[in-house]
C-alpha cells in the first residue's frame, strides 16, 4: 500500500483572487446533542476557516449553546427547526454525526437523510457512523471510523486489505483512523503517518471530520479524505514539536490554518 505523497496537496482547490462569498464552499454540519456539545463545535470551527459558509443543525438545547458562542462561530448560520433539508439542498457538502447520541432517533434521522440524498457529498462520523445502514453507502460518501467503528459498521475485523475491499464493494471512501491512518477509495489506498499520541484526546476526530468535510465541498472525495487526514496529523505534529503531547482539540483547530497556509502557499 502506497504512502501518502504530500505533492497531491497541490491538487486542492484554492479560492480565486476575485471570488466572492459563497463561491468557495458551503457546508452543512448536522450534529451535537443534549449530552455532547463540544464535538460539533470543533468541526464547525475548523470548517469555518476553510469554506465561505457553515450551516449548523442540532437539537434545540445544543443550538442555544452555539448561539451563545457566536464570537467563536462568526461565519455560520444556525438552521431553523424544520429547515434542515432546505439548507442541505443549498450546501455543497454535509457532515453528519459529531456529537450525535447513539439511539433510535439518530438512526432514523441519519438513514432518512442518506437515503433521500444519496448523491450529496456526505462525510459521516461519530454517532451517525455508528447508527447508519451500510447498504446506503454511495460513491459520494466518506466515512471516518476508528477501528471499533469499522468493525461495527462492516461487521468485520480491520486490516488494510479489508478497508480496501469495503471501499471497493460499497464504492465509498473510508478513512480508518489509527496509529497509521488508512485511506481507501474504490480504486486507491494510501497510508498516512502524520500524527502522534497527543491526538488521542477527545475532539481530534471531530476536527478531522470537519476538515475533510470542508475540503470535500470543493474537491473530490479521495483527495479530500487523504489530504485532510495528512494535514490534521501534520498540525498535531507541529504542536507536538512545541509542547509534546500536551495539546487539545482546540489547539489543533488553531494550528491547522497555519499548517495549511504553509503547505499550500
Amino acid at each position: 500500500m502506497e504512502q501518502f505523497d504530500p505533492k497531491i496537496l497541490q491538487q486542492l482547490y484554492l479560492p480565486a483572487k476575485d471570488s466572492h462569498k459563497g463561491q468557495n464552499g458551503k457546508l452543512l454540519v448536522i450534529g451535537g446533542s443534549e449530552l455532547f456539545h463540544a464535538a460539533s463545535m470543533w468541526a464547525l470551527e475548523v470548517a469555518s476557516r476553510i469554506v465561505d459558509m457553515v450551516f449548523y443543525a442540532s437539537t434545540p438545547v445544543n443550538e442555544a449553546i452555539v448561539r451563545k458562542q457566536k464570537e467563536r462561530f462568526h461565519d455560520g448560520i444556525v438552521v431553523p427547526e424544520g429547515k434542515v433539508e432546505e439548507y442541505l439542498e443549498e450546501a455543497d457538502g454535509a457532515l453528519i454525526g459529531p456529537g450525535m447520541e447513539r439511539g433510535k432517533e439518530t438512526e432514523e434521522k441519519v438513514n432518512y437523510l442518506l437515503k433521500k440524498y444519496p448523491n450529496k457529498k456526505w462525510v459521516i462520523d461519530g454517532g451517525a457512523l455508528q447508527m447508519m445502514d451500510k447498504n446506503l453507502l454511495t460513491k459520494t460518501m466518506i466515512v471516518t471510523p476508528h477501528i471499533k467503528e469499522f468493525k461495527t459498521l462492516f461487521k468485520l475485523d480491520h486490516d488494510g486489505e479489508m478497508v480496501a475491499k469495503m471501499a471497493k464493494q460499497y464504492g465509498c471512501t473510508i478513512v480508518l483512523k489509527g496509529v497509521e491512518d488508512v485511506i481507501c477509495g474504490a480504486s486507491r489506498c494510501v497510508v498516512n503517518k502524520t500524527g502522534n499520541e497527543g491526538m488521542t484526546k477527545g475532539g481530534t476526530g471531530d476536527v478531522l471530520a470537519g476538515l475533510i468535510a470542508a475540503l470535500y465541498c470543493k474537491n473530490e472525495a479521495f483527495l479530500s479524505a487523504a489530504t485532510g487526514t495528512y494535514l490534521n496529523g501534520l498540525a498535531g505534529d507541529r504542536l507536538y514539536s512545541l509542547v509534546g503531547p500536551y495539546f487539545n482539540a482546540s489547539d489543533l483547530v488553531k494550528e491547522i490554518p497555519r499548517v495549511m497556509g504553509e503547505a499550500l502557499g
